[in-house]
């Protein structure tokens, strides 16, 4: 028996349950799979199963805000209710990753004084857009941030490409080792009062940085993490509550892929990944599969074919027996990957008629996605 080409009702069951049950789903996956599609799909089937969802992205092409409906007006950092016929609610929510690294730093800090030493810091002003790292980490805590407001039951994430992802996953455990890097401690020794006990090391290393950077961003960095002093804990303890929740069972990783080699190839990788962490996949979930129109061998539909050869009948059995061989060249290629997230369930989306850019779209594909379509 051939593999369903499209999602059965128990796959769809599945899905579903993820929904109800879990409290984040993160979508992760290559660029270009549907991934941001997915996720807003996730979050529309949320609210129509009465819960209060919201969907954030990391996506700079901001096509989530499209794909909602909201056009010109976009989403922002803080999040915004979209309208709709369903019973739960539907917000959404653009990563703005300066803002995130402000409210930490606000969060953090002593004193209101402390907060604006650090934010008016042109070394800060840098990295807190500009540093590699700092927006998969920013939003791993607006994902914190949305898990632990009242108003939302469930957060859905969609993520950068997957290699970028596998970033998003490292973000906390990055942060708390460089707070414990020797290198920062030599840099935090000026505030400390113990720039003598390292002095020669210390002022060669400043020396050296002073002549590739420059003498006055070299006095910027000084200043910033003398600002940032006494905040190091706070951020270590924030990470660790992070990196405990996305491995906590509340927690759901979904793989987006399509059933192109190269996107599947990222995918395995992905998975390989998610199970060095001890992270199981929940579902695997492949967009743009091309229909299987009967179950015959294509080499038997090609045989047919050519024995009809001049025949209008003939032309029609050519084209089925090119359809065949797709679909059975994309089940081969998603054979491995389905076999390594198992038992997770696969749910498989065929290629639509258009484009999807409004909530119309976004409800065909659901239908797909949850098996309601005949």
């Amino acid at each position: 028996m051939s593999p369903p080409s499209t999602t059965t009702a128990t796959e769809g069951d599945a899905l579903h349950g993820l929904i109800e049950e879990r409290e984040i789903l993160i979508c992760s996956g290559s660029g270009g799979v549907g991934k941001t599609t997915t996720a807003a799909v996730l979050a529309i089937e949320a609210a129509a199963l009465g819960r209060r969802a919201v969907v954030v992205t990391i996506d700079p092409a901001k096509r989530l805000a499209d794909a909602l409906g909201l056009g010109g007006q976009g989403i922002g950092n803080v999040p915004q209710r979209i309208d709709g016929e369903w019973p739960g609610e539907l917000w959404a929510v653009m990563l703005d990753t300066k803002s995130t690294f402000d409210d930490l730093v606000t969060t953090y800090s002593s004193d209101p004084e402390q907060a604006q030493r650090i934010l008016a810091n042109r070394f800060y002003k840098n990295i807190s857009g500009a540093l590699s790292g700092t927006q998969e980490y920013m939003a791993m805590e607006k994902l914190y941030d949305l898990h632990n407001d009242d108003r939302f039951d469930l957060v859905i994430v969609d993520t950068p490409p997957s290699r970028n992802a596998l970033d998003f996953l490292e973000a906390p455990k990055r942060l708390t080792r460089f707070l414990d890097h020797r290198l920062y401690r030599v840099l935090m020794a000026p505030t400390r009062g113990v720039m003598r006990a390292v002095n020669v090391a210390a002022q060669a290393f400043v020396r050296s940085v002073s002549k590739v950077v420059g003498g006055e961003v070299f006095d910027d960095a000084i200043a910033f993490f003398q600002a940032f002093d006494g905040m190091e804990q706070g951020f270590k303890e924030r990470a660790e509550k992070v990196l405990h929740l996305i491995e906590s069972p509340a927690t759901g990783f979904l793989l987006v892929a399509s059933p192109k080699r190269d996107t599947v190839a990222e995918a395995r990788f992905f998975a390989d990944k998610l199970a060095e962490n001890e992270i199981p996949v929940s579902a695997l979930i492949v967009n743009r599969m091309h229909p299987r129109f009967t179950d015959e061998m294509p080499e038997a539909l090609a045989a047919r074919a050519h024995t009809l050869e001049g025949t209008d009948i003939g032309g029609q059995f050519r084209n089925l027996a090119d359809f065949a061989l797709v679909a059975a060249r994309e089940e081969e290629h998603l054979a491995g990957l389905a076999e390594q997230v198992s038992p997770a369930p696969v749910v498989r989306v065929p290629f639509l008629r258009s484009d999807v850019h409004d909530l119309v779209g976004l409800r065909l594909v659901a239908d797909h996605l949850f098996g309601r379509t005949a």
